[in-house]
């Protein structure tokens, strides 16, 4: 264990295996955000560079093709290099960004808090088009059937043209949709699979906008949904975490802490036969997969709303304290711990051996080898 302080400076089939990402191009790093990631980091992962950004980061950083990139509170959205952190370029959105950016083929999609979803070349960040919805955005994008597909504040899920930022559909909901879609793959047209603070689980095929399944959670939820082999897991601000079968719409499983009941705001990494996911209960969660039961927990001492990270045998993760955390995976046991000095609610971006989060005091951080 090394501590450290941080100085001045459709029809749902089960899908074929995750492969996880060698970079991380998106919010939980692949289109099921399983938070799953590829490659390895060292034991006692050293700073590696440091960028100061003019307010708060809430946004996670993504990781493509030597660049980082990532959202302020102030309204601007940053392009780094991953080698030195040193600036590429900077876009003004006009408005908070709290959503993570995605990158696809070229281009970073996110939204700001004035409503307005922005596509800017990844190369320039000259902006190719914005669409505008009716409130603020938070949730990230995914793509799926030529399209971009992310919620609002606004109560709808929309499908934009990656072409041009024109409607394709929108689906209304009952309240405002936080969350990330995750894709579900099956046999034929790609599915979306949505949470809502209205508490439903909707699938979505990704064509037109059906709604072809409705799951009822019987909570409000904050959280994106990890999706893996027909399967969805979540938790709640009803204190739970839930298991969901998506071809039955059944609820397979439910995991509440026997004392601690606090809400769940970070979204879970799956592992081969485990589910991770913070609290704000201040602990980390280990769940079996199979039956919700708890294989251990971690007492963080203070709010995990960060998501968690599983890289080979072990989870990266961060709390409202300030602590960055890798906890073995087997067994929760602390590996490491950075203390930054300031609350972190942004979630950890791993690729090409480096660990990379921001902070709510406005830094960037990069972890490595030395």
């Amino acid at each position: 264990m090394t501590t450290v302080a941080l100085s001045a400076v459709m029809t749902i089939a089960a899908a074929p295996p995750v492969v996880a990402p060698r970079q991380w191009p998106a919010f939980r790093g692949d289109a099921q955000l399983t938070g799953l990631a590829s490659g390895d980091l060292p034991d006692a992962p050293a700073l590696v560079w440091t960028f100061e950004a003019p307010s708060g980061i809430e946004s996670t950083a993504a990781v493509l093709d030597g660049s980082v990139y990532f959202g302020s509170l102030d309204g601007t959205l940053f392009c780094l290099s991953f080698l030195d952190g040193a600036l590429k370029w900077k876009y003004d959105a006009g408005a908070a960004i709290k959503s993570s950016p995605s990158v696809f083929d070229g281009t970073v999609y996110f939204g700001d808090d004035n409503g307005t979803f922005h596509a800017v070349d990844a190369a320039s960040g000259k902006r190719r088009w914005t669409f505008a919805t009716e409130a603020a955005i938070v949730s990230s994008a995914t793509k799926a059937s030529g399209k971009v597909i992310f919620g609002s504040n606004d109560n709808n899920l929309y499908a934009v043209s990656i072409a041009d930022g024109k409607l394709a559909w929108k689906l209304a909901t009952g309240s405002y949709i936080y969350s990330t879609p995750a894709l579900a793959p099956g046999k034929g047209d790609p599915a979306v699979v949505s949470t809502g603070c209205d508490g439903f689980l909707r699938v979505v095929r990704a064509r037109d906008g059906a709604e072809l399944k409705k799951i009822s959670l019987g909570a409000y939820v904050g959280a994106s949904a990890a999706v893996k082999d027909g399967k969805a897991y979540v938790g709640t601000f009803e204190n739970q975490v839930l298991g969901i079968d998506l071809p039955s719409a059944k609820i397979l499983w439910t995991y509440e802490h026997p004392e601690r009941k606090f809400p769940y705001y970070s979204s879970a990494a799956l592992g081969e036969d485990l589910v991770v996911i913070g609290g704000r209960d201040r602990m980390v969660h280990a769940l079996r997969a199979a039956d919700g039961r708890e294989a251990w927990s971690y007492a963080a001492g203070a709010k995990v709303d960060a998501s968690p990270v599983i890289v080979k045998d072990r989870v990266v993760t961060a709390t409202t304290g300030g602590d960055i955390l890798v906890l073995g995976l087997r067994q929760g046991d602390l590996r490491w711990r950075y203390e930054t000095g300031s609350s972190i609610v942004a979630s950890p971006s791993v690729a090409q051996g480096r660990l990379l989060i921001g902070t709510s005091g406005g830094r960037m951080l990069a972890f490595g080898g030395k």
